[in-house]
């Protein structure tokens, strides 16, 4: 399902819905640089399977609407080029605006790939709305890792990714002590099964390791 929200600015945007409305508890996915695409409508599909009520931001609207990239290179020279367009100031406040919807919830979580893992550490971090964050494959965390966060921080990285050295993973685990920081014989995209990286055994433990997660601080 979709539905129209509203930002603190007055931005308003569309978000994709799933799970019960009255759901003890809520989790907020963010979008790699493709948009709320399929693949980011199966993962709020798999949550909400689980019991949440979920709910899915088009970041990308505050730029174009309606933007449902797949993963060519030219899907991601686009997706890169719209990214661009987007502050982390104005992606946090449709975030949190996310997160307001529901209101209903005792505790959210957030969850997010690509871009959005990078995002899923500053909601963390800028925001008090969240109980719980999963951050996948997030290339901006190294450069902010000496934020705070207010939650605990679950992070997921595969080891052959070119765009996130080892060298920024260690880095991120000595500013972060109290993360759980989980690397996999893995490229970027691991959980995405329409990516050329898309790792099963990866992807499935790692999700594995969020649902837990969730389960225990949520």
């Amino acid at each position: 399902m979709s539905m129209t929200l509203t930002a603190a600015d007055g931005h308003t945007f569309e978000a994709f819905t799933a799970g019960p409305e009255d759901a003890e508890h809520g989790i907020v996915v963010l979008q790699e640089i493709f948009g709320v695409n399929s693949h980011i409508r199966d993962v709020c599909e798999f949550y909400a399977a689980k019991g949440y009520r979920v709910i899915a931001p088009a970041l990308f609207d505050r730029v174009e609407p309606g933007i449902e990239l797949g993963y060519t290179g030219e899907d991601i020279s686009r997706g890169k080029d719209l990214k661009a367009k987007v502050s982390y100031e104005d992606a946090l406040k449709d975030i949190e605006a996310a997160a307001g919807a529901m209101s209903v919830q005792k505790k959210l979580g957030v969850v997010g790939f690509c871009w959005g893992g990078t995002l899923t550490w500053l909601a963390a971090c800028r925001s008090s709305l969240f109980s719980a964050a999963s951050c996948w494959y997030g290339a901006g965390i190294a450069e902010l890792r000496n934020e705070k966060p207010h939650c605990p921080v679950q992070m997921h990285f595969g080891e052959k990714d070119k765009s996130i050295p080892a060298s920024d993973v260690e880095a991120i685990r000595q500013a972060q002590p109290q993360a759980d920081v989980c690397v996999y014989d893995a490229d970027h995209g691991f959980g995405c099964d329409q990516r050329g990286s898309y790792d099963p055994f990866a992807s499935e433990l790692a999700r594995t390791r969020t649902v837990e997660f969730f389960k225990a601080n949520l």
